[in-house]
């Protein structure tokens, strides 16, 4: 394409002043060598003019930024404890707002400190409705103690929820907590009712997650989850299992199916008790086939606890298809109504793993 030039007689007529009107004159009227060459305005359409934005409020921006101090915290009692730490309510005077303090058991070495403050600060941006926020982390008198969001209701230890509408809307709102984080890259490990939290408002949380993973590969020798080994998948426990592959995503998959199955039955739902020993659970969760639910449940039901409990990894369902599934789906969380109720039931034939066999 060639450059557009100035009309004959720009530069002379502006590099000499002496230059007469009538040249100056006669330069104007020359017609133009491209007519078609122009460079046209465009017209503003006021109708789609939009306001530019105001800058940030810088009151409302310091406040929401604001951090908590922990000379500004009152314990008040303790909530919870277990092997990695212990949980007290604690009062927060300027705001009258009540959080959870996690307190870390253990005096760490200065490699590890970092990875769990590195970690931690990670979990800070962490920002979902199914997933307990983490506000800050203190380094008190040589203790971690990190600030959580206070969840009033507790955990769901020990919860028994025969109705499926009620687990179907609870399972929906631990998948997209549980989406949120595998989408973020971070692996939880340690799925299970008492790290699955519950407000006055019935809305469920995921907490607990980030640092028992750090502690867990770096105080264990083995590379050994701290803690109970029953919500374990078979190939985390045996590594001789999917070659001695692990995939955390679908671990976490299995301990899920293994929680909600729990809710249901009012039990644990392997043939030993949960607080046995190694040897026992190890070989419940590795050398039996994975529990079903029980023919009384619905088919709906049914297949999500399967698609869960798959011995290999590669056949279950990872979160985000999870919430798609008919079980799901049918509580409603999505907006359906009828018309997607009907729908679910027609391509349930559909569903993949099938369910195993029945041994007789």
């Amino acid at each position: 394409m060639r450059p557009i030039l100035p009309p004959l007689g720009a530069s002379s007529s502006s590099s000499s002043s002496s230059s007469s009107p009538s040249s100056s004159s006669s330069a104007k009227n020359r017609p133009r060598k491209r007519p078609d060459l122009t460079l046209p305005i465009p017209h503003r359409d006021t109708s789609l003019a939009v306001p530019l934005p105001l800058p940030p409020n810088s009151a409302v921006a310091a406040q929401q930024h604001q951090p908590i101090h922990f000379d500004e915290l009152d314990r008040l009692n303790r909530i919870g404890s277990g092997t990695g730490g212990t949980v007290y309510k604690v009062f927060h005077r300027q705001t009258s707002r009540l959080y959870a303090l996690k307190v870390i058991y253990g005096h760490h070495e200065e490699s590890v400190r970092r990875q769990i403050c590195r970690e931690i600060q990670i979990l800070r941006d962490v920002d979902h409705p199914n997933v307990v926020k983490c506000h800050e982390m203190y380094d008190h008198n040589g203790e971690i103690q990190v600030l959580l969001e206070f969840m009033d209701g507790g955990s769901l230890e020990g919860k028994h929820i025969s109705q499926e509408n009620a687990l179907s809307h609870l399972s929906r709102q631990i998948l997209s907590g549980l989406s949120y984080l595998h989408r973020r890259h971070i692996v939880h490990r340690d799925i299970k009712p008492s790290n699955l939290l519950i407000n006055s408002s019935n809305v469920v949380k995921i907490a607990d997650f980030g640092v028992g993973r750090i502690l867990a590969q770096t105080m264990d020798p083995c590379n050994s989850s701290v803690g109970t080994i029953a919500y374990m998948s078979p190939e985390r426990i045996n590594t001789d299992l999917n070659h001695g592959r692990y995939d955390g995503y679908l671990g976490d998959i299995w301990s899920l199916g293994v929680s909600i199955l729990e809710f249901y039955l009012g039990r644990f739902p392997f043939a030993v008790s949960r607080q046995g020993d190694w040897a026992s659970l190890m070989c419940a969760i590795c050398m039996t086939q994975p529990p079903e639910a029980p023919p009384t449940a619905s088919r709906e039901f049914r297949n999500f606890i399967s698609c869960c409990l798959q011995i290999e990894p590669h056949r279950r369902w990872n979160a985000t298809q999870l919430l798609q599934h008919p079980f799901i789906l049918r509580g409603g969380g999505n907006g359906g109504g009828g018309g997607q109720s009907q729908h679910v039931h027609q391509n349930l034939h559909q569903l993949l793993p099938p369910p195993r066999p029945r041994s007789s």
